[in-house]
């Protein structure tokens, strides 16, 4: 099995304000019939992925079975490999949130996502399964995208407290090498406060959060075109080569070599998505 090589792709950047927290959005349609595979890494973004045709199949940390069809659903942060697989009639519309943006959107809802997919209905109610039929009922890409931008941006009416703001923006600066400690000093919180708040809004304790960052750090730099694992090991802030080795195996679910093998026979459009490479 192999990722599908044959699809349409339709991608918007949002429109404001939903630019300051969406990160994409795209239209996806699989055009190859066949069985295909994709591994993303743990992901620092939180999809909303509204399904036209057959439901991919994902699971967390394993390679998905006949039970995990997920239909129209969000996921939350999750620290490891997601792996999908297709039949080649996939069809979906994907919004991806920053953590901050999903809070604003799911509101207290967002740590019973963590690593988890959760229907579009049991997170969002009637209208989010009202939203699905009326996306399907509608054929045009640019439509479903401005029905979509519509719904969200009357539902984001959960503003992230200034204080997890500004922690999230520290650590994504810092590469993800940011002392927690520190921040939490810094905000006039005590370290468990400050841990019970940030995953209250982003979905994981900070310590996690901030590893997925690191590891991000690491991979957009690998992209970037430097050669030689303990070069980018020591950029993006590990002890040494063999701790950069034992987190890909833990959040790519491969090592970094079979890693950067797999991203570069992936298609350009494919990689361009990759939250790794976007900016912020």
């Amino acid at each position: 099995m192999t990722e599908p090589v044959s699809f349409n792709l339709v991608r918007r950047r949002p429109s404001p304000p939903l630019d300051a927290f969406v990160l994409d959005i795209c239209g996806y349609r699989e055009t190859s019939l066949g069985l295909h595979r994709q591994v993303e890494t743990a992901n620092l973004v939180i999809p909303l992925i509204i399904s036209f045709g057959t439901p991919f199949r994902i699971a967390l940390g394993r390679r998905p079975e006949a039970g995990d069809r997920q239909p129209s659903f969000t996921a939350g942060l999750f620290p490891g490999p997601v792996h999908i697989e297709s039949d080649g009639g996939a069809e979906c519309l994907q919004m991806d949130f920053t953590p901050l943006g999903a809070y604003r959107l799911f509101g207290g809802a967002v740590p019973g996502l963590a690593a988890r997919m959760v229907d579009i209905e049991d997170v969002l109610g009637h209208d989010g399964r009202r939203l699905r039929e009326r996306l399907g009922e509608t054929k045009s890409w640019e439509r479903r995208m401005d029905l979509v931008e519509k719904f969200v941006t009357k539902r984001t009416l959960h503003e992230p407290s200034p204080e997890i703001a500004y922690a999230w923006r520290e650590l994504t600066r810092s590469g993800g090498t940011g002392r927690i400690a520190c921040l939490a000093t810094e905000i006039g919180w005590s370290r468990k406060h400050f841990a019970r708040r940030f995953t209250a809004e982003i979905g994981l304790a900070p310590k996690t959060v901030a590893r997925m960052i690191r590891f991000h750090n690491a991979c957009r730099i690998a992209c970037n075109g430097r050669t030689g694992w303990a070069q980018i090991a020591a950029e993006a802030g590990y002890a040494d080569q063999a701790h950069l080795v034992r987190e890909f195996g833990e959040l790519a679910g491969e090592p970094p070599a079979a890693w950067a093998g797999r991203v570069a026979k992936l298609p350009r459009d494919v990689v361009a998505r990759m939250s790794y490479l976007q900016d912020g």
